[in-house]
């Protein structure tokens, strides 16, 4: 019987006992691209793809049961994010760049994981912290100063609550389509696209019409009636050759997730998940209370920093603001929250720009490629 790990010793990738002690030995690749590196010669390829991933497998921490490997992807919010809003607030220029090339990373690191079809939990470690961050922020510089009340406090940490509420709620199933058994999805997979017809309830069914899909099956279809042409146009549309099954209307099959999702709205990066039809209004409940609750905190913010100012001129004029560093810290956050609430409006503006017309974002993306869009929007 093999011993059991020790609160130091994992199971690598590649199924061997290991040790976080030796976290920085036999790596060869490692070693190789390190000696490519000093005599300045080119990385095979994929040399940094396994680097990588040997990285990843031995960034662990000791645990009762073995060590536990952390994603490396919830570090760098956790350690950037503060370090860049602290220099941010040493100057105003500082700020302006820091807070000016914030947005163009996260942006260029959502189109890299994007083309390469990874999940992340990068931007839901970001948003998360960052919600943190701004409330501890909020409490140990602003609250001090004695121009916000506790009913307002409250208020604020109510809003708070229920927007971390309703993301839970849109963490969960957004509508997964059943995977269909071993004995289904091999049948499946030995049916010709023309042959297969979905159910009218939308599940991963396959109904041949009588004696004639039977024999058809059998390759004796000889003198029996065939599918007519635009019925097996429409299954070849449905039909997910991922998944195994005919999804039913409106669904769609997200590369991330790698699953088909009942009324597929989009894959969202800031909750690691699809949108679909079960999570829907939890994502909208959980974008209406964000901005809610961050607009009455910057509010709170700037009225405390900047006074006898309205909030919109005091984002733009406010003297003061870095006359002392706690101020200069709390003016930073809320031109970060300001910037990161822009970006939540942006998506919240859009998908109920698409309720309106009663469609998904992911019907409007086809329209608009397909060159359908502005009589999808009844422009025309």
């Amino acid at each position: 019987m093999e011993e059991p790990l020790c609160c130091c010793e994992y199971v690598d990738r590649r199924g061997e006992r290991n040790h976080l002690a030796a976290c920085c030995c036999d790596c060869e690749d490692l070693d190789e691209g390190c000696e490519r590196w000093l005599t300045c010669k080119s990385l095979p390829p994929g040399a940094l793809e396994r680097i990588a991933d040997t990285v990843a497998d031995r960034v662990r921490v000791p645990w009762f049961a073995g060590a536990v490997k952390v994603n490396v992807s919830l570090v760098p919010p956790l350690v950037l994010l503060p370090v860049f809003l602290h220099v941010a607030a040493l100057h105003f220029l500082l700020g302006l760049v820091v807070l000016t090339s914030l947005p163009v990373v996260v942006l260029w690191y959502y189109y890299l994981t994007h083309r390469r079809k990874e999940r992340t939990l990068f931007f839901l470690s970001l948003g998360l912290f960052s919600l943190g961050y701004m409330y501890y922020v909020f409490l140990q510089e602003v609250v001090p100063r004695g121009r916000v009340g506790y009913s307002q406090v409250v208020a604020l940490t109510c809003g708070l609550i229920l927007m971390l509420a309703a993301l839970s709620r849109a963490k969960k199933d957004p509508g997964y389509l059943p995977i269909p058994a071993s004995d289904v999805k091999s049948s499946c997979q030995g049916l010709p696209n023309k042959s297969v017809r979905g159910s009218s309830n939308g599940l991963h069914g396959i109904t041949v019409s009588g004696a004639a899909g039977s024999r058809a099956v059998n390759g004796e279809a000889k003198g029996y009636s065939r599918m007519s042409a635009e019925e097996s146009e429409g299954v070849k549309k449905d039909w997910c050759a991922k998944c195994q099954l005919v999804r039913p209307a409106r669904a769609g099959h997200c590369r991330l997730c790698g699953r088909c999702v009942r009324r597929l709205d989009h894959h969202c990066v800031w909750i690691n998940s699809c949108v679909g039809e079960q999570n829907h209004q939890a994502f909208i409940l959980a974008l209406s209370f964000f901005m809610i609750t961050s607009v009455y905190g910057i509010t709170l913010t700037l009225h405390t920093i900047c006074r006898d100012r309205t909030a919109f001129v005091a984002l733009f004029y406010c003297p003061g603001a870095y006359s002392d560093y706690s101020s200069a810290l709390s003016f930073t956050c809320v031109w970060y929250c300001a910037i990161v609430t822009a970006g939540m409006g942006y998506i919240l503006l859009v998908q109920l720009l698409n309720i309106s017309y009663n469609v998904t974002e992911r019907e409007a993306r086809l329209a608009l490629r397909d060159n359908t869009g502005r009589r999808l929007l009844a422009l025309c």
